[in-house]
């Protein structure tokens, strides 16, 4: 018979295909997204940009490391059932208290991130008494247990909130980067940070359906408030286009080649770099959400510079994550990607159209990526059977 922290482990031969409680969890997440794209759209300022990607940042860790304790531990064991349904209530009390984060709920926010990896950390370690890996819990403990200082810090001071949160969080993303390396535990090696290819890459996946479904039901609920004139059902349209041709960016071909390259990989580099990319590309989803909500509003207006940043930046962060992602994954460059942020670039300096115009040309854009994208393996495999 196993003993009990064997128990906790996740088999070799244990099914991939994540859980019920995994996917419960990651509806927290929806909440995270909307409350981030509301945050965005009542401040469109360089700084509301940057507050915004601050505590999206925070959610998405939560997340990230969240899916690793799944694929580390056996998720139909007690002990991780807690910590999922633990990490989704915190998970949605860290949405909850994003519009108001940096303001008189800095503290739910706080909180609410630092029990998820605390809850998560002495449960994992003391289940663990006695098995080698119980190692790995201790060193991830006491670094969240360090990064819990400036994390509440923050909370309590709001004039130093920013600084300290943005310590704290680049504390916490860099940890597994570098092993998690504390004193007398040492060092986390490459086998301890090993993740399943297939169970990973299916979660990046269905967490990805998560974001253009919050960039679907923006789009919806901001028609629905309208008219359904001619110009608003135009920019609707524009929107659901670009929701598919993300999602069709994301799967060709490196999101389907995930899985196996995560496998082939040091762990400590792309198992831990997927999780900074995605980010980039959620965020550029949760960007895309908001441009959608003004497009589809004032379809007719022209707008302000931030206005057509918006609506041109999502895709535009959407493209650059993609391409590192691409990068990463094969180590070469999409040069039609490449060429689509020189034109997304040109165009928000340049153009001064109806937002209605400005989505179209966005969407025109993602387009042809998406032609070019699909064509290249077409044209890759031709000239293979032509050698």
């Amino acid at each position: 018979m196993a003993s009990r922290p064997e128990r906790l482990l996740r088999r070799s031969d244990a099914p991939l295909s994540a859980s019920f409680l995994e996917l419960f969890f990651d509806l927290a997440f929806v909440l995270a997204l909307s409350q981030s794209a509301a945050h965005l759209l009542h401040d469109l300022t360089l700084a509301g940009a940057l507050h915004t990607a601050l505590l999206l940042a925070g959610v998405w860790w939560i997340w990230v490391t969240t899916t690793w304790s799944a694929d580390w531990y056996d998720p139909e064991s007690p002990a991780i059932r807690v910590v999922l349904v633990a990490a989704t209530l915190g998970s949605l009390l860290a949405g909850v208290a994003i519009p108001q984060a940096l303001e008189e709920r800095g503290v739910l926010f706080a909180g609410a991130y630092v029990a998820v990896h605390l809850v998560r950390g002495v449960v994992t370690a003391s289940m663990l008494r006695g098995h080698p890996r119980q190692r790995r819990a201790l060193r991830i403990l006491c670094w969240y247990t360090v990064t819990a200082v400036p994390w509440l810090a923050g909370a309590f001071l709001p004039q130093w909130r920013v600084p300290l949160w943005v310590l704290a969080l680049a504390i916490d993303v860099t940890g597994p980067r570098l092993g998690w390396p504390t004193p007398r535990l040492g060092r986390a090696r490459q086998q301890e940070l090993r993740l399943a290819g297939a169970h990973f890459a299916e979660r990046y996946q269905q967490i990805m359906i998560i974001a253009l479904g919050e960039l679907v039901l923006a789009a919806g609920l901001s028609y629905a408030g309208t008219r359904l004139d001619l110009a608003e059902t135009a920019a609707f349209l524009l929107v659901f286009a670009t929701a598919v041709l993300i999602g069709l960016l994301y799967v060709t071909p490196a999101g389907r080649q995930l899985g196996s390259a995560i496998e082939r990989a040091d762990p400590s580099r792309l198992g831990v770099v997927t999780g900074y990319l995605h980010l980039v590309m959620i965020a550029g989803i949760v960007v895309t959400a908001v441009g959608a909500e003004l497009s589809i509003a004032h379809p007719s207006e022209v707008g302000d510079m931030r206005a057509v940043a918006v609506i041109l930046g999502g895709p535009t962060l959407f493209l650059v994550g993609r391409i590192l992602f691409s990068l990463a994954i094969h180590r070469r460059l999409s040069w039609p990607r490449v060429g689509a942020l020189l034109v997304l670039a040109g165009a928000a300096a340049a153009l001064r159209l109806p937002l209605l115009a400005i989505s179209a040309v966005a969407t025109g854009v993602v387009l042809v990526v998406a032609v070019l994208d699909h064509a290249a393996p077409f044209t890759y495999r031709r000239r293979r059977s032509a050698d």
